[in-house]
């Protein structure tokens, strides 16, 4: 596996830093997870639990070891920078400030281990007025203002259902900055620090909004951008027996064949319209829409490249011959529990791709393992 030779030591809790080792650990790092021994990962109280650690917990933790130690105390410090001697990445999501008020900051890691990578998960980043400031992902999507530009043109923003800045703000930018900086290593032979801000991600995210204001100072208004369902040819729409159906005809060539099967051809020529002509679109559309059930359309769209698309449950999503045949859902086996459903491992590698070995370890599982295998004394 192309990460197997390196060893993670996961400071990290909750979902941001947790995803990052993750992907780490499906291709091959082994990422032994730094827990407190009175409580651990917070995430493991959460709800429901299967054997014993919240079903999040069970997703984010697959792959992973668990170790014992209170960094608080001198003796579990020690044992940490021994540790840290035989890692090559040390990943943390505390606040600024944390880990060097413990004696375990970058520059007291770099003197121990000079080729160590050090990736720091926060919400605002290591500078700043906001450095210190607490959030969680509704605050990284508002200061970014991406939350302004959800909803619908005369509604309030609406929350996403998922995490935009801790997956793709915070997960996935870590683990590019850890692969490129362990590339630079096998060059250089040095470490170095990843400031990884959460809030900087997604203002990085924003490449369809960002860079038109940028240029012109038009400010974007909600509802009335391409993508966010102000014009007709990108909008969800609603069927007789109270589903959905999503249309992302963009091109030219997938909004004339959409209108041709809806039977309004007159449509095509009107894509481009003002946003009251954009309005009307919709209704009408709607309308039409509203005539048919979901299956119905879909049989409708069935062999037509519109990109059109039933808006599925998860029980349908989990279910359907895409996701399966891509072994997105995948059964593993718990000790303690049995089979168990997982997400899958979303990179796809030719030659070496990802697995999910092991389920995740209960709290210090692995602690005198690991202890012995580092050469570590306690």
């Amino acid at each position: 596996m192309p990460l197997k030779s390196t060893r993670v030591l996961d400071l990290t809790r909750l979902l941001p830093g947790p995803y990052c080792t993750m992907l780490l650990a499906d291709f091959g790092a082994e990422v032994i997870k730094v827990e407190d021994p009175d409580s651990g990962d917070y995430a493991r109280a959460f709800h429901p639990k299967i054997a014993g650690n919240s079903a999040m917990f069970h997703s984010l933790n697959r792959n992973k070891k668990s170790v014992c130690l209170n960094l608080k105390l001198p003796e579990d410090k020690h044992v940490f920078l021994q540790m840290v001697k035989n890692a090559d990445v040390v990943v943390e999501s505390f606040r600024p400030g944390v880990m060097e008020r413990l004696g375990l900051g970058y520059e007291q890691l770099k003197a121990v281990n000079p080729g160590l990578v050090y990736c720091a998960i926060t919400g605002y980043g290591q500078t700043g007025p906001y450095a210190n400031r607490p959030g969680h992902d509704l605050n990284y999507l508002s200061y970014a203002g991406l939350l302004d530009l959800m909803g619908e043109k005369d509604g309030n923003p609406i929350i996403p259902a998922t995490t935009i800045a801790d997956i793709g703000g915070g997960a996935y930018p870590a683990v590019t900055g850890i692969l490129m900086a362990l590339l630079n290593k096998e060059k250089t032979g040095k470490g170095q620090f990843i400031d990884i801000s959460m809030l900087d991600n997604v203002i990085s995210w924003m490449q369809t909004l960002l860079p038109d204001y940028l240029a012109t100072n038009n400010k974007p208004n909600r509802g009335e951008q391409m993508l966010d369902g102000g014009k007709a040819c990108y909008a969800v729409y609603e069927t007789i027996d109270g589903r959905n159906i999503s249309v992302g005809a963009l091109e030219p060539k997938f909004w004339t064949a959409f209108c041709k099967a809806i039977g309004k051809s007159e449509f095509i020529p009107l894509q481009d319209d003002s946003l009251d002509k954009q309005l009307q679109l919709k209704q009408e559309i709607q309308r039409i829409i509203l005539t048919k059930t979901l299956s119905e359309w879909m049989e409708v769209f069935s062999d037509i490249d519109a990109c059109v698309s039933p808006v599925l449950t998860f029980q349908e999503m989990i279910k359907h011959p895409q996701i399966i045949s891509r072994g997105m859902i995948q059964q593993i086996n718990d000790s303690a529990f049995g089979q168990m459903r997982q997400i899958g491992v979303p990179i796809k590698l030719s030659e070496t791709p990802g697995v999910i070995r092991c389920s995740a370890p209960k709290i210090g599982e692995h602690t005198d393992e690991v202890m012995k295998e580092m050469g570590v004394l306690r």
